[in-house]
């Protein structure tokens, strides 16, 4: 059995020009997305603000009764520049931000790191690589892994959020690769392909802490990941390059998606990276923590 080598490290979204981190603290947040600014509440930025939050400027506020990251609220518009859709663009990819009932931007920035990383291994294997893009939300994972080569297949449960990739496929120019964009219920798609035989060199999950499938099935990341990652093992091509977990809003340390992920995966060897990913602050060494992930590829 190949022994299995693991890293802690942190992860820094700095590779970015259409998005900034402006400011943080007392549970705000001050974004510019390309064009637009944006003041979202965040439930970690318990510090100082580096300015007071009154005399941020932008194009629009979120508002809603509590700070929790998967609460409803709504937009307040203020400025008469504000938009309701607008592009953004990082490493010659376009793709649309829009102001979302759930705060969200279409767009988890933070994830710039991992659409780097896969890129570079797809780039590097030198030959046709299959990737899974489960929980893909707008498909920027999706087209930055189309973008470098690989076929994909994209999947999640809204149509609404499929429909966004297809319009970000177009954007970025890439309507001759190949992303399918599935709506399904990732359980049970992940459990047909391993019927069918079909396997991934590359698989990426975003779960959220609680969703429902197309045809109103549930899922609970407490209570699912093992199951999904056990189909995510079976499904792993007999040469792949990487597995990537990411998590929010659950009350979990990366060692926990880490060592979960190691049970499925210690045979295989290679490299397990665990630890949180953060956005820089401009003009200051503050980091704001958003999420937790655990990274697996071959040595």
């Amino acid at each position: 059995m190949s022994s299995m080598k693991t890293e802690t490290k942190l992860l820094i979204a700095d590779d970015w020009e259409d998005y900034a981190l402006l400011d943080s603290g007392h549970l705000q947040k001050l974004e510019r997305f390309g064009s637009q600014t944006v003041i979202r509440p965040d439930p970690q930025a318990f510090w100082d603000p580096a300015r007071p939050v009154s005399s941020w400027k932008a194009d629009a506020r979120f508002s809603s009764r509590n700070n929790d990251e998967e609460g409803s609220g709504q937009w307040e518009v203020l400025s008469p520049k504000a938009v309701d859709v607008w592009p953004v663009r990082w490493n010659g990819l376009t793709f649309n931000a829009r102001r979302t009932a759930f705060r969200h931007m279409g767009i988890f920035q933070e994830h710039s790191v991992h659409w780097r990383f896969a890129q570079e291994k797809i780039r590097a294997a030198g030959r046709p690589v299959r990737v899974l893009n489960l929980f893909g939300y707008t498909g920027i994972m999706s087209l930055a892994c189309a973008a470098a080569g690989a076929d994909v297949v994209h999947l999640d449960a809204s149509p609404k959020s499929n429909g966004y990739g297809k319009e970000n496929q177009t954007l970025s120019g890439l309507d001759d690769r190949t992303i399918r964009w599935i709506a399904d219920d990732a359980m049970k798609f992940a459990a047909r392909e391993i019927r069918r035989g079909n396997t991934y060199d590359a698989i990426i999950l975003d779960p959220p802490k609680f969703g429902r499938g197309p045809k109103n099935e549930t899922w609970r990341f407490e209570e699912n990941l093992t199951e999904i990652l056990n189909h995510v093992r079976a499904l792993l091509s007999d040469d792949p390059l990487f597995v990537i977990l990411t998590a929010y809003s659950v009350r979990l340390s990366h060692l926990a998606l880490s060592q979960t992920l190691s049970d499925r995966l210690a045979a295989r060897g290679g490299i397990m990276e665990t630890g949180e990913m953060a956005l820089p602050q401009s003009g200051t060494p503050r980091l704001l923590p958003t999420a937790i992930y655990a990274r697996w590829s071959t040595a």
